[in-house]
């Protein structure tokens, strides 16, 4: 029998007479054959990104629509109808919403992190410094449902402007071509501790309009 009579029994062509010299050929070949033949590794598994990185544009947007709809939602109970909600189209003066009321004007960037995340700083623009006003509220969420559980307040007195941010200047996330990541020179860091813990919707209108 030749080597390729054997190459045929190890794909099932051929069968191999038991005791056989081919079928100690068949063996070796196929020992072979499996030592090189390709296997799965865990590391090329493919990792999927979780929604709330691969998504985080969307969940923001949904964040900041709930948040929202609880605030007008909350006036409109306690008879606050005179209130005003502007966007920011784009994000050039470090806030996201403005919000007017009994004739005080609120600039606010809005922050989240879902409950359990490891989140414990954010990245705030100085610009929002110079907004009447100004303020950050940070968010925290349910990461299932997206449903606000509480809420985290950096501001001063209605009327007045944003606290000083501190001196701690933030970098980017990802790293350049050599892999440094550079300052990000109008932006702050301000961590939760900086943050006062507010107990619902009505804690939040009290910081905002007083």
């Amino acid at each position: 029998m030749t080597p390729y009579d054997a190459g045929l029994a190890v794909f099932g062509l051929d069968f191999a007479v038991k005791g056989s010299a081919l079928a100690a050929t068949v063996c070796w070949m196929k020992s072979r054959m499996d030592q090189y033949s390709p296997t799965p590794q865990a590391s090329e598994a493919k990792i999927e990104a979780s929604p709330h990185s691969a998504d985080s544009s969307l969940r923001e947007q949904a964040l900041g629509h709930l948040f929202l709809g609880q605030l007008l939602a909350f006036m409109w109970r306690n008879g606050a109808r005179d209130i005003e909600v502007l966007k920011s189209e784009v994000d050039r003066g470090g806030y996201d919403v403005v919000l007017e009321a009994n004739g005080i004007i609120r600039h606010v960037q809005l922050k989240s992190s879902f409950r359990g995340s490891k989140v414990r700083e954010v990245d705030v623009s100085t610009k929002l410094l110079r907004k009447p006003g100004g303020c950050i509220l940070w968010l925290e969420f349910d990461r299932e449902s997206l449903a606000i559980e509480r809420f985290f307040w950096f501001g001063g007195k209605a009327g007045t402007a944003l606290p000083d941010l501190g001196h701690r200047v933030s970098r980017h996330s990802k790293g350049n071509s050599d892999g440094e990541k550079n300052e990000r020179p109008i932006h702050r860091v301000l961590t939760r501790g900086r943050f006062e813990a507010l107990a619902d919707i009505s804690e939040v209108v009290e910081k905002l309009f007083g």
